[in-house]
């Protein structure tokens, strides 16, 4: 039957499921989190008491909150420059590859779709005080912190960000990849021919063409990063000292770790989202005009 012919009533019948899914799923969490933080929420008791916007005042006076926002910027800006370049070096590294591409490609997105928790828990042995890593730093007479990596607050965030631009890097050189491959072969002909050299084909060619895969990557890997919380969980717990508790773990830890932080929590994940939200569209307006 023509899709002219349907009746609006029959429309609506066929989307009421996914309707249902968006109102049950996610615009009323969204909306009763919001309620829920003017509010001082008992979890056991589920009392409610209304308090106005004195979680948000809580929030910024709040010490533990501001180092874990300062730990959540320091992890999105420091993982994301190294993901995105090593990324692009990969998926540009297997396009020139003949033989093999489909191993090395499949080699290269296997971490990221294993489990996360597997992952941390290998990375957990590898930076503790006795693992390879410092095995192999003791063999070459390199300094490493006898206690382990991820009990030295210096180098526990920076482990944690290793092993998630190790984790990243597969999904988005694919990406990348798809793209790169999908490239008009026409314009390389022609540079070939004018004796462009292949840096001036890949920063004059590809990529300006493959710029909106660029734009949606970062913006796709900014709110990720934002929300790291699975690494975190595993391999620190926010420790030590608080230097790698991030925003998402902190209303993890206030919503189900304390009996009143309910309310507390889902101010801080509107402050969590407000922050995205303005980075993405920073980095839409600035990826755009460059």
């Amino acid at each position: 039957m023509p899709i002219a012919h349907y009746k609006p009533r029959t429309a609506f019948l066929l989307l009421s499921p996914w309707l249902v899914t968006l109102v049950l799923f996610w615009i009323y969490p969204l909306v009763y989190a919001l309620f829920l933080s003017f509010t001082k929420y008992k979890t056991l008791s589920t009392e409610t008491i209304w308090i106005g916007l004195t979680n948000y005042k809580k929030l910024f006076a709040d010490p533990a909150f501001g180092q874990s926002l300062l730990n959540t910027v320091i992890f999105v800006l420091g993982t994301i420059p190294f993901t995105m370049g090593l990324a692009l070096f990969f998926a540009v590294l297997l396009a020139n590859t003949k033989r093999f591409q489909n191993f090395f490609r499949s080699a290269l997105f296997l971490p990221s779709v294993t489990s996360l928790v597997v992952i941390a828990l290998i990375f957990t042995n590898l930076y503790s005080s006795g693992g390879y890593i410092n095995t192999l730093l003791r063999m070459a007479h390199i300094p490493f912190p006898e206690k382990g990596w991820l009990l030295e607050p210096n180098y526990a965030l920076p482990a944690v960000m290793v092993m998630d631009i190790w984790v990243s890097i597969g999904y988005y050189a694919v990406l990348f990849l798809a793209a790169i491959q999908n490239l008009p072969k026409d314009y390389y002909e022609v540079a070939d021919i004018e004796g462009a050299s292949r840096w001036k084909q890949f920063w004059n060619i590809t990529l300006p063409i493959i710029k909106p895969t660029i734009i949606f990557a970062v913006v796709l890997n900014t709110i990720k990063s934002f929300q790291v919380f699975t690494e975190i969980y595993v391999l620190t717990r926010g420790g030590p000292l608080g230097r790698t508790s991030t925003l998402v773990y902190s209303v993890y830890e206030n919503a189900f770790e304390k009996a009143d932080g309910m309310g507390y929590a889902c101010a801080i994940a509107y402050i969590l989202f407000f922050i995205i939200a303005i980075f993405s569209a920073v980095e839409f307006r600035m990826l755009r005009e460059r």
